[in-house]
């Protein structure tokens, strides 16, 4: 195989115009709680982003400055999801269908794309408003056209990508609607056989390469016979979803706290994924930023990667500091 490039983007957020429409503040204008809202402001202001929709223009800065490559894999959160129930929102399905029309357009058949939690929904920080929708699944799939799950092999690399949140769907219980969570355990169950069959058949000399947005996913795939007997050959798992090398180091650090459940969703979820997340080490975990990072350092960007029959495994990380 002739050395090949990949580069890899995640947690683009696009606010297209509808979502633009909402006012930056939406989140904490949910929040009831006057001292809710002010913790969820200060994060906002200071740690994560003042304006959440205020970073279209780290998208058209990656479409300009992306070097020659062979593919490239968008990992996930297309949205801002400002209606908190993924992409069944119209704004939020609009502001996604914007921000893949440009990817699209630029790359064509060398894009290869993962679904991220926020296509589905989840409930907000602070105030426990919204929460996955079934129906979101649906438009991810049909109006999206993104898939669940792919592989693509180039020499003796094998690339898989799935959907972490399908993966996922036990510890994302507090995010569904009770109406719901039959048909979201059955898409986890179907998920799981849907990726274990993407492992079969790979040789004893080839590498993997996963693409899992979100990276609470990776203790279930651990508990699947078929992906565990493989993990010596997982050479690299790319993930999104923590934005910022700053939180992905703090999340290493609090591998298997106990869960916190008495704090709202939020905080369940994110300690829930902590408590197991030692099992991301055979997972061999690489995160890929979001496009804008954090307020806090502004250290957003994209990797890539060298892929070569002779080589190491390269990788790269190109700035977009703003």
């Amino acid at each position: 195989m002739a050395r090949q490039r990949l580069v890899i983007l995640s947690d683009i957020h696009y606010a297209g115009a509808a979502e633009q429409a909402r006012g930056s503040d939406y989140e904490s204008r949910a929040i009831n709680s006057p001292g809710q809202r002010l913790l969820v402001r200060l994060w906002r202001r200071h740690i994560w982003l003042r304006n959440p929709f205020a970073h279209n223009h780290q998208l058209d800065r990656f479409l300009a400055e992306c070097p020659e490559t062979d593919f490239v894999v968008a990992n996930g959160d297309y949205s801002c999801d400002s209606g908190f129930i993924g992409v069944s929102d119209s704004a939020a399905c609009a502001s996604a269908m914007e921000c893949l029309d440009k990817l699209r357009t630029r790359f064509d058949s060398q894009l290869r794309t993962t679904i991220g939690d926020h296509e589905f929904g989840k409930k907000s920080m602070g105030s426990g408003v919204g929460g996955m929708k079934f129906a979101s699944l649906q438009v991810t799939k049909e109006t999206l056209n993104l898939p669940t799950s792919w592989r693509m092999e180039l020499g003796r690399y094998v690339l898989i990508g799935m959907t972490s949140s399908l993966a996922a769907v036990p510890s994302l219980i507090g995010d569904q609607f009770l109406e719901e969570r039959a048909d979201w355990l059955a898409a986890h169950q179907d998920h799981l056989a849907e990726v274990s069959s993407l492992f079969a058949g790979i040789n004893s000399n080839q590498r993997i390469i996963l693409f899992c947005h979100d990276p609470t996913a990776l203790p279930f795939l651990w508990e699947v016979e078929a992906i565990r007997k493989l993990a010596s050959q997982i050479e690299r798992t790319i993930i999104g979803h923590l934005h910022s090398n700053l939180i992905f180091r703090q999340a290493k650090l609090m591998a298997g706290i106990p869960p916190i459940r008495f704090l709202g969703p939020t905080v369940t979820r994110n300690t829930q994924a902590l408590n197991r997340a030692r099992v991301w080490k055979p997972f061999r975990v690489q995160l890929c930023p979001s496009l804008a990072g954090t307020q806090l350092l502004r250290d957003g960007g994209y990797l890539s990667l060298e892929l070569a029959e002779d080589a190491p495994l390269k990788t790269q990380f190109h700035g977009l500091p703003w």
